[in-house]
């Protein structure tokens, strides 16, 4: 790598870290281009020739967010019983944790909006996607009759359940709940949910059987 391109490469770290730290502290409406050439020592128009536009920034602070929850995730799968239930249990307790301890960075996941014509990378689109196989390989085990498709969508309406109660309980307004509190609600929510699931399949089971 010439020297060229490895300054090139710094700054745009530097970029993309000086724009993680920006959105923690102001939220994504704090975000400012011109603030953070200042940060890094770059003209302002210098910005996008390390990124290709404000929307490839955001994308990139984002993938960073959802690393790190991956890893709290997996953290999370291994720090009990084994048991499928239980660590679908945990696995949405420490999204609610994850959320809570980094507000901002993580509203910005779902604030972000790109206009209706632009597609979201494909580097993008897979960082997000990851994050669902630590709900659908439980579920998986748990209803092993369901195709491969409906256990994709029973992944994602599980994880959109525990995503409102997070985002309902961790606004800052009348719906505001403590965070020992929506733990524990979040916990009853998903064991209702799987012991539903669980016995719907059964009695599936049973219908056919007849």
């Amino acid at each position: 790598m010439t020297k060229a391109l490895a300054r090139r490469e710094k700054l745009r770290t530097e970029l993309i870290q000086a724009a993680e730290q920006m959105i923690a502290e102001r939220g994504l409406a704090g975000l400012k281009t011109r603030d953070l050439a200042r940060e890094i020592g770059c003209a302002n128009g210098a910005v996008y020739n390390l990124v290709a536009d404000v929307d490839e920034l955001i994308l990139r602070v984002g993938s960073r967010t959802l690393h790190r929850l991956d890893e709290a995730l997996s953290v999370a799968i291994g720090a009990g019983e084994p048991s499928p239930r239980d660590s679908l249990v945990r696995i949405a307790i420490a999204y609610c944790d994850f959320a809570a301890a980094n507000l901002q960075l993580w509203r910005a996941l779902f604030e972000h909006r790109m206009a209706a014509d632009k597609l979201v990378p494909d580097w993008s689109a897979h960082d997000q996607m990851q994050l669902f196989r630590h709900i659908y390989q439980p579920l998986a085990a748990l209803l092993p009759e369901r195709s491969p498709e409906e256990l994709g969508i029973t992944a994602r309406s599980l994880f959109s359940a525990v995503h409102g109660m997070v985002a309902l309980g961790l606004e800052q307004k009348l719906v505001a709940v403590p965070l020992p509190a929506l733990r524990e609600e979040i916990a009853t929510l998903v064991r209702a949910m799987i012991d539903g699931l669980i016995a719907q399949a059964a009695e599936s089971r049973l219908t056919q059987a007849r």
